[in-house]
């Protein structure tokens, strides 16, 4: 199997490497790969809980009338104008 890396990671398995931990980049990707299959139920747990925080201020907006109220026909281009406005940030960023 072979994996090409960003420069970015490189820097960081180089790093990992130097440390002397670990004697070669196979034994930090294979030991990154250990840690996130055994960290997948916390990574789980900690979306969850982003989840649950953006449903209680979700909530409390509503209740507080922090909301834009669409009926069904306006919905589509409410997100396309979400969608429009997220791709000319992403635009102006990379420039």
């Amino acid at each position: 199997m072979n994996i090409f890396l960003t420069p970015e990671l490189e820097k960081i398995v180089e790093k990992q490497i130097h440390t002397g931990l670990y004697n070669n980049a196979s034994e930090v990707i294979g030991e990154a790969l250990r840690f996130m299959d055994s960290s997948d139920d916390l990574i789980y747990q900690i979306k969850l809980d982003r989840l649950r925080k953006k449903l209680v201020k979700g909530e409390l907006d509503i209740k507080e009338s922090r909301f834009t109220a669409l009926n069904k026909n306006e919905i589509s281009s409410y997100f396309d104008n979400i969608k429009s406005r997220s791709l000319d940030q992403i635009n102006e960023d990379s420039q």
